[in-house]
């Protein structure tokens, strides 16, 4: 089972390329500060902007840079079912541990339709799939029914990262999914109130940056420590939330450059912060410590 904190790790850019010296270093931190897993190239990750080749190469660099020291949970969905297979076959291939597979975007597909992906997925590969259901950005969710069904046809399909923000669906997935099932919270500033009703760690952004704490938290909470949990929660909320004030990962990049980690380099149509948010943001990591 799939517990704890994954950092959803973001790909740096140096001049339009991608950044080897530095992804390696932040993966190195990652490792230092106890996180449980990345999950390279997924949203946070950019996921749209790169290609196919790129892709692979910043999975295989993941796997290689962490040295079985945390576990790879490889972002490969899409919205082409050919594309999904493809990508998952070569992340199983560059020795990720897992999958990633978010709905298929854009194209609005009907539970029939996300069912039968999510199946075909499953059937390409030996790799275990974490679904990951984000209508905000996908245009459709992955219903509680669909996730039934998928788990009760293929075990290779052990989990799912929530991210529609309501912690009912968390109590509804739980109830029909049973104990065994992994559910991960999608974000941050919902991740103790997701694991209050059956999730088991979360998928963060905020760990980029404040890897060891968000580590703390969850494990508190896990161990029925909920007043560190909180106070930990309460702690870092506005870098939770502050972190989203412009599309992500935009402010996370622009961190982790203001910590000296890494470029704020996006690729278009992402840009960089407006000075008035970056101002923003500086003052919420100064204000918790971290610049």
């Amino acid at each position: 089972m799939l517990t704890g904190t994954y950092t959803a790790i973001v790909t740096p850019f140096n001049r339009g390329q991608f950044d080897q010296a530095a992804f390696r270093r932040l993966i190195d931190l990652q490792i230092k500060a106890g996180i449980d897993g990345i999950v390279p190239v997924g949203t946070t990750g950019e996921s749209p902007t790169v290609n196919y080749q790129e892709h692979i190469e910043i999975i295989a660099k993941a796997v290689e840079f962490s040295r079985g020291r945390l576990h790879v949970m490889a972002g490969t969905g899409g919205n082409s079912t050919s594309e999904a297979v493809y990508l998952t076959q070569a992340a199983e291939k560059a020795g990720a541990n897992s999958s990633l597979q978010v709905a298929p975007y854009y194209n609005r597909p009907t539970q029939e339709g996300l069912f039968q992906h999510f199946l075909e997925v499953s059937k390409s590969t030996k790799l275990p799939i974490i679904l990951y259901s984000i209508p905000g950005r996908c245009g459709v969710e992955i219903a509680v029914e669909t996730v039934h069904r998928l788990a009760a046809v293929t075990p290779k399909i052990v989990g799912i990262k929530e991210a529609g923000g309501n912690p009912d669906r968390v109590s509804q997935l739980r109830a029909k999914l049973g104990k065994r099932f992994t559910i991960l919270s999608g974000d941050d500033a919902l991740t103790l109130p997701f694991m209050s009703v059956g999730a088991q760690g979360v998928v963060s952004v905020a760990s980029n940056i404040i890897p060891k704490q968000v580590v703390q938290m969850v494990a508190a909470y896990a161990k029925g420590d909920t007043a560190r949990a909180l106070k930990l929660h309460e702690q870092y909320y506005s870098i939770f939330k502050d972190l989203f004030i412009e599309s992500n990962p935009v402010p996370v990049k622009t961190a982790l450059a203001m910590m000296n980690l890494c470029s704020d380099e996006c690729r278009l149509p992402l840009v960089g912060m407006s000075p008035k948010n970056r101002d923003i943001l500086r003052a919420t990591l100064k204000s918790c410590g971290v610049i």
